[in-house]
This record gives C-alpha cells, structure tokens and sequence, in this order.
C-alpha cells in the first residue's frame, strides 16, 4: 500500500499509486510509425495554410518536430521551411 496524500486547502484525500498509473501518450503517423521529439517527418498531403495563400506540398520535409499533450487534434509543434512555425496533425505526416 502507498502513502495517503491529502490537499491541505480542501482535505481531499488521493494515492500516490494512482499517479504512477498514468499511461504514457504514443503519438503515431498516418502509416502507424512511432514518432518522438526531434523526428524527421514528411508531409503526405497538400495542406493550404488558412488566411493564406500558402500552401505546404506533398513531400515537404520536417525536421526535429516536438509532440505535444492537450492541444486539440494538432499534436506536432514544428518549423517548416519557407513557411515558418505551425502546428501539424499526425495523420497528415510520414516519418522519413
């Protein structure tokens, strides 16, 4: 049995075994590919850039993505060339 914590404001009472149980994310690629911070991904699709009339081809590179937790469907925070930083979708890239 773990140790009993309890929020001193609210005296809310919780297990530290509780916290450990948390899975972790796996974020994956159209193809199913594991992906992980710093991946060198390609872009599957051509993806127009809403308020722009920039668009990001089919086959584009990524280099070093960074994943991200809790920011809706866009999972991947990254620099494209020639574009600059934006959000991607997992489903939308291939690792290289």
């Amino acid at each position: 049995m773990g140790a009993l914590l309890v929020c001193p404001e609210c005296a809310h009472e919780w297990s530290d075994e509780a916290a450990a149980e948390v899975p972790e994310r796996v974020t994956r690629d159209a193809v199913g590919n594991i992906l992980a911070d710093g991946d060198t991904v390609t872009v599957i699709k051509d993806l127009r850039i809403k308020g722009s009339s920039t668009v990001i081809k089919v086959g584009t590179k990524v280099r070093g993505i960074r994943l991200l937790d809790g920011v809706g469907d866009h999972d991947i925070d990254c620099k494209v060339d020639g574009v600059g930083p934006m959000q991607l979708k997992s489903g939308v890239v291939k690792k290289v």
